[in-house]
């Protein structure tokens, strides 16, 4: 579903259910990764770069939005007189929701921590500025 606001959203028929399942196992699969990856970063912020840290915080910002309509989906099936397969179905991934929104929130606070020790902002400090901040053990080499 892309971005749009409330009023201009088209609403998925039921049968789409096989569609927004993927797209929501998508976003929880992809979100866990992308957690994986910068909690690496976390003792070693320098291998990123503005670009990407400030990247992550866009591309997550807008998916914590979108999940306003994948709750809403799910909201409009749930009124449905579903089958029992269907029911279900859309039980578990209106289960997944708010984890997926869980882990986001926990990328974008991780980015803007890691955003603090980019490569540019490490470039950007003097030789002795590294130096003390490694002999009072805020920077590892």
């Amino acid at each position: 579903m892309p971005k749009k606001s409330r009023s201009t959203v088209n609403w998925q028929p039921i049968g789409a259910l096989p569609l927004i399942g993927s797209m929501i196992d998508g976003l929880l699969d992809e979100a866990e990764k992308q957690y994986a990856n910068l909690e690496a970063c976390r003792s070693k912020p320098h291998v990123l770069d503005d670009y990407t840290a400030h990247r992550v915080t866009k591309v997550y910002s807008d998916q914590a939005e979108d999940l306003l309509l994948y709750e809403e989906q799910l909201s409009r099936w749930k009124s449905l007189n579903l089958d029992t397969p269907q029911r279900q179905e859309v039980d578990r991934l209106a289960a997944q929701v708010p984890t997926i929104r869980e882990r986001i929130t926990a990328i974008l606070a991780l980015a803007e921590e890691l955003k603090k020790g980019t490569i540019e902002t490490v470039l950007a400090k003097s030789d002795f500025e590294i130096g003390m901040e490694f002999l009072l053990g805020k920077r590892k080499p």
